[in-house]
């Protein structure tokens, strides 16, 4: 009510004012013959020029002040509020599928790394890696059985070099007797007979002296046999390993953990909800790893360098100067890395000033840096007095290089 009555009573003074000057257009011009108002005195005159003078070069001194100020700071100072916080935010998806058992955060929940997210049912994994363990242990056991067979097997070859050793015996005794009886036979002490049937043993020994070392040359290749039944049992197992260690890894990735300090957003998981690999459930922003990109328009990167000062205003802390530094430039503009970059080689053409994205490290205290948040405007304003004089740099080398190019 007071404020309604305050605005009544200026909006009559001012309706008195309007009548006040209405009636002074209206009143009669005075008499020619009146008497004129007496002259300002001279005194009254000296002060008006001096103040006035007061005031010229008051204007002039700001004027002046403001240039110089301008062209030593301001014009140095590249400002844009195309600027926005940002923070390296890590999706978290699950490697395996399956039905969610537990979830063990809440919304905007802060986390620690490595802290358990959500649990997914493992009871399938589980008996996978109990099947691998039973693959291992039959192989195992393969190898084992075959190792026995060939210990036999051993047995069995130094039993055919006995038999082989024994027909050879025999066989030089058949030899010998062969030798023997063919004189007398020539002289007719012994019968033809009798030495054809010593020849026959011989050949008879012989043929036992083949078999028995075939019979050898067999055992020892059944050994050859078993060693790669060994080698096969041992590659079976191996493969089996290989499978159970697999099989532990998607147990493991049953229990999610967080890969980050961060806090908990755009959460969508829910408890008996069935999950496949990447699918998103939720993210973690680093809220403490903020920093900000400022898309300054390429006009203004003439003298922008890494390091330089800046400083930063936040919209959700009005009046607040926050400190910060040139982190990195982009390698290009924005639309360069855009989902449809444009292309100018076709119709008409427009110019249109381009923006490259700046990256600003963030040097606020642990309070301020509490209340900064992904996604928060930011007016930006970067001080690149440090490189002054290199565009007259530039332009002389730039001459320099055109010379040498000319010639």
């Amino acid at each position: 009510m007071g404020a309604v009555a305050r605005n009544e009573k200026r909006i009559a003074q001012m309706a008195e004012q309007l009548n006040e000057s209405h009636q002074a257009d209206i009143r009669p011009a005075p008499d020619a013959g009146a008497a004129d108002p007496p002259p300002a005195s001279p005194a009254r005159r000296r002060t008006v020029r001096l103040v006035l003078s007061a005031v010229a070069a008051l204007v002039m001194i700001a004027g002046i002040g403001w240039f110089l100020h301008y062209e030593s700071v301001g014009k140095y100072m590249e400002n844009t509020n195309d600027a926005y916080i940002q923070a390296d935010a890590v999706t978290v998806s699950p490697k395996v599928a399956g039905y969610v058992d537990r979830v063990f955060v809440g919304d905007n929940e802060d986390v620690k790394a490595d802290q358990p997210l959500l649990q997914i049912d493992a009871r399938d994994y589980r008996a996978q890696t109990a099947q691998f363990s039973a693959q291992i242990d039959v192989a195992r056991a393969n190898a084992d059985g075959v190792r026995a067979q060939i210990r036999e097997q051993q047995a069995a070859i130094a039993q055919s070099q006995a038999d082989l050793a024994a027909a050879r015996n025999d066989a030089a005794f058949a030899t010998a007797e062969v030798t023997r009886y063919e004189p007398l036979a020539a002289s007719g002490a012994e019968t033809g007979e009798r030495l054809s049937q010593l020849r026959s043993q011989a050949r008879q020994a012989n043929a036992k002296v083949a078999g028995a070392e075939a019979a050898l040359q067999s055992a020892r290749r059944r050994v050859g046999t078993l060693q790669a039944q060994v080698v096969e049992a041992l590659s079976q197992g191996e493969a089996a390993q290989a499978q159970l260690s697999a099989a532990n890894v998607n147990l493991g990735s049953t229990l999610i953990r967080a890969s980050i300090d961060g806090r908990v957003g755009d959460k969508t998981v829910r408890v008996g909800q069935f999950v496949q690999p990447a699918t998103r459930m939720m993210s973690i922003v680093p809220v403490r790893q903020i920093y900000v990109t400022a898309n300054f328009k390429e006009t203004q990167l003439g003298l922008m360098r890494i390091g330089q000062p800046v400083t930063l205003e936040v919209d959700a802390l009005p009046g607040i100067e926050i400190p910060g530094k040139v982190a990195s430039l982009s390698p290009g503009t924005g639309a360069q890395f855009s989902l449809l970059p444009p292309q100018n080689a076709t119709g008409n053409f427009t110019k249109i000033v381009q923006r490259v994205p700046v990256r600003i490290s963030v040097e606020a205290g642990p309070e301020t840096r509490a209340l900064l948040l992904p996604g928060m405007s930011a007016d930006v304003t970067v001080d690149t007095r440090s490189a002054r004089g290199s565009e007259d740099r530039i332009l002389r080398e730039q001459e320099a290089h055109n010379a040498r190019a000319a010639l």
